[in-house]
C-alpha cells in the first residue's frame, strides 16, 4: 500500500502520520520501520530502502520525506511504486508539491492521495471545540473563536494552550482563556488601536511599549498597524452589507469584524486613507533613512485622535 501525505497544515499531516506509524509499529515493531529523507538520501540509497525485503519482520514501512526533490526519484516513481514488493507499505510524505507537475498527477492517481489543507478561523475554532469535547471537556463555539483570536492560528499552539486549558478545567470559558492565555501581537494591536481612537493615548502608548518590552520590533508593529487598518478598510467599503455578509466574504472571524467595526464607525473613509498613507510614509522613511522608529510610532498614535 502506497500512501501519499501532503498539504500545508503540517500539524494535521504530523498527526495523520504518527496514526499510521503507530498502528503499524503495534503490529510489527519500530524495527520494520525506516525513515529516509529525499533531500539528504541519494537516489540508490531510496531505491534500495524500497526494493529490499524487511528484515527480521513480516512486512516493512519505509517514509519518504520529500522525496520529490530528488530529481531521479521523479523520474523513476511510477516504476517503483509499481515494482514495490507487497511486502513492502510506503509513505511519501510531501508539504509542498507543485499541483501542476507530472510527479504530483501521478502520485493522485495510483496512489492513496491525502492533501491536509490550513484551516481559517472558523475552521479552528470548530476543531477546538471538538478536540475539546474528545477529551472529556467542554468549550463553547464563541469561546473557541475568542481563543483563536487571542493566541492566533497556529495549530499546534491551539493545541497546546487547549491542554493547558483542560487540565485547569474541563469546561473551558473566556475567564479562564484570559487567566491563562497571552494575547498575541495581532490581538493587541487591535486593542492599541481602539484606546486611540477612544482618545485614551496613555492607555494606546502603554500597549504599545508592553509590545516593545516583548522585544515585538517596531516593523513588526508596523505591519500588524497595517493589517488592521486593511480589516477596517474592507468593513467601511462594504456599504450596505452587514456583518454576516462581511464575515462571509472577507473570510474574516466575528470577533475581528466586530472589532474593526467599532473602528470604522469612528473614521471617515477620507481619514481612514490619511492614516495609511501616513502609516506607509513611517515605513518608506524608516528604509532609506535612518530615524527613531519608536518615536514615529507614538507620534502616529498620538496623532489618531485627532
Amino acid at each position: 500500500m502506497v500512501t501519499v501525505l501532503t498539504g500545508e497544515n503540517s500539524f494535521a499531516l504530523k498527526a495523520a502520520l504518527d496514526v499510521r506509524v503507530q498502528a503499524f509499529v503495534a503490529e510489527h515493531g519500530d524495527i520494520a520501520v525506516e525513515r529516509l529523507d529525499g533531500e539528504e538520501a541519494s537516489f540508490e540509497r531510496l531505491q534500495e530502502s524500497l526494493q529490499s525485503l524487511p528484515f527480521l519482520a513480516a512486512r516493512k514501512l519505509v517514509i519518504l520525506r520529500n522525496p520529490g526533490l530528488n530529481k531521479q526519484f521523479i523520474e523513476q516513481a511510477e516504476k517503483l511504486i509499481n515494482d514495490l514488493p507487497e511486502t513492502t507499505e510506503l509513505i511519501i510524505v510531501e508539504p509542498k508539491i507543485d499541483k501542476r507537475s507530472a510527479y504530483y498527477k501521478l502520485l493522485k492517481k495510483i496512489t492513496n492521495f491525502t492533501e491536509f489543507v490550513a484551516l481559517d478561523e472558523t475552521g479552528l475554532a470548530r476543531w477546538l471545540a471538538d478536540r475539546a469535547k474528545q477529551q472529556g471537556g467542554n468549550l463553547s463555539s464563541a469561546d473557541a473563536r475568542w481563543l483563536v483570536e487571542r493566541v492566533g492560528t497556529s495549530q499546534q499552539f491551539l493545541s497546546n494552550e487547549l491542554d493547558k486549558l483542560l487540565l485547569y478545567d474541563p469546561h473551558v470559558t473566556r475567564e479562564t482563556i484570559e487567566l491563562l492565555t497571552e494575547a498575541t501581537p495581532q490581538s493587541k494591536i487591535f486593542d492599541l488601536l481602539s484606546a486611540a481612537f477612544a482618545g485614551n493615548t496613555n492607555r494606546a502608548l502603554e500597549l504599545y511599549r508592553d509590545q516593545r518590552a516583548q522585544k515585538v520590533d517596531p516593523s513588526q508593529i508596523i505591519a500588524l498597524l497595517a493589517w488592521q487598518l486593511k480589516i477596517v478598510a474592507i468593513i467601511k467599503t462594504a456599504v450596505g452589507r452587514s456583518s454576516t455578509e462581511i464575515v462571509r466574504d472577507a473570510k474574516l472571524s466575528p470577533f475581528t469584524v466586530q472589532q474593526g467595526q467599532a473602528i470604522a464607525d469612528r473614521l471617515t473613509l477620507a481619514r481612514l486613507k490619511q492614516l495609511v498613507l501616513d502609516l506607509l510614509t513611517i515605513d518608506a522613511r524608516s528604509k532609506r533613512e535612518r530615524i527613531d522608529l519608536d518615536e514615529a510610532l507614538q507620534n502616529y498614535l498620538l496623532a489618531l485622535v485627532q
